[in-house]
């Protein structure tokens, strides 16, 4: 895939802000509740143009909330917004004119060609017909299209049907791109295909606000990354600076006798386990030394164990030091609440 696209403008900085970091994206106190359920908790954010931002939780924890308020779709309840400079409750349509929106389900005509679906949105934009068929061409190509272009998406794999969403949410050539899940339900190659994609739009100047539960993606793609869990930023850096918060590794341990886990968990009372799965983590270092200790009380209570592995600091490993749950434990919690 050849990447990509024109450059697009920088959005002015936020009012106070180095003209040096502009600022893509802010928010301040933002709030929002639906009936007495309170989705968002008075999170801050701000998000250099230019960069990857990912917001990263489990399924319910207010990233897509957060995302619609931003891309001027919902209003919150309090806080304050500013997108390129500009204010979503007076500015909604400049806004609208500077940014794109990919949500978790792919917004495209399967009835309609993958061409067909581009020149809609063109025609959309008041797009003239040279201009059209210029930036369908040039989409087309940029996101590997060209073939497909005149089959029906209806025919389309996942990872095709994708990078046609996204080239839709490229044709007015916006300077700021929310990505909300883009790979969810997506095969490991289709979704690294999308990660490339947003490596090219960042590197033409395009600012990315991207909301996944996929640990791995957010450490692949993010400049920083804010976690939020039930409502609020727990915490808030780049990658490795997240990393630095677990003080070591956590030594897996795998049973394949329940009795065993649970006389083994009260051996680690501090230990976590992923509920459906008869592993315990226990936090607290992954040396050499942490090992034996394991090993020594394991065999000192007489507990049989299937495997031991050592486990060094990944963003999973983040989110169960700051929550106290892994992603997939936070993931399961939210979508049992939800049904």
């Amino acid at each position: 895939m050849r990447m990509f696209l024109s450059v697009p403008q920088s959005p002015p900085p936020i009012q106070g802000a180095s003209t040096m970091t502009p600022t893509a994206i802010s928010a301040v106190g933002l709030t929002k509740s639906f009936g007495d359920h309170t989705v968002l908790d008075g999170i801050d954010l701000r998000v250099p143009a230019g960069s990857v931002f990912a917001l990263l939780g489990p399924n319910g924890s207010g990233k897509t909330t957060t995302v619609k308020i931003l891309s001027t779709l919902s209003q919150q309840d309090a806080g304050d917004v500013e997108i390129a400079g500009l204010d979503p409750r007076t500015d909604r349509a400049e806004i609208c004119a500077q940014i794109g929106l990919t949500g978790q389900f792919a917004a495209v005509d399967t009835l309609l060609t993958g061409r067909e679906n581009l020149t809609m949105v063109a025609r959309l934009r008041h797009l003239s017909k040279t201009a059209t068929r210029e930036r369908v061409d040039r989409l087309l190509d940029d996101f590997d299209l060209t073939e497909a272009a005149d089959r029906r998406v209806a025919d389309y794999s996942g990872g095709m049907t994708r990078r046609l969403d996204l080239a839709m949410t490229l044709v007015g050539e916006p300077s700021i791109i929310f990505l909300d899940e883009p790979t969810t339900g997506l095969d490991p190659r289709s979704r690294r295909a999308v990660w490339d994609t947003v490596r090219g739009l960042v590197a033409g100047g395009t600012t990315i606000f991207l909301t996944t539960q996929y640990l791995e993606e957010a450490d692949h793609l993010a400049d920083r990354i804010a976690v939020l869990d039930r409502g609020r930023i727990v915490a808030e850096g780049t990658a490795a600076e997240l990393k630095r918060l677990v003080p070591g590794g956590y030594i897996r341990i795998d049973f394949t006798d329940a009795d065993d886990l649970e006389r083994a968990r009260a051996q680690f009372p501090s230990a976590i386990d992923t509920p459906g799965e008869n592993t315990l983590a226990v936090p607290g270092g992954a040396g050499i030394g942490a090992v034996r200790d394991v090993l020594a009380t394991l065999d000192q209570a007489r507990i049989d164990a299937a495997g031991i592995s050592v486990h060094t600091p990944d963003l999973d490993d983040v989110f169960l030091t700051i929550t106290g749950r892994t992603a997939a434990t936070a993931t399961a919690t939210a979508t049992a609440t939800a049904n």
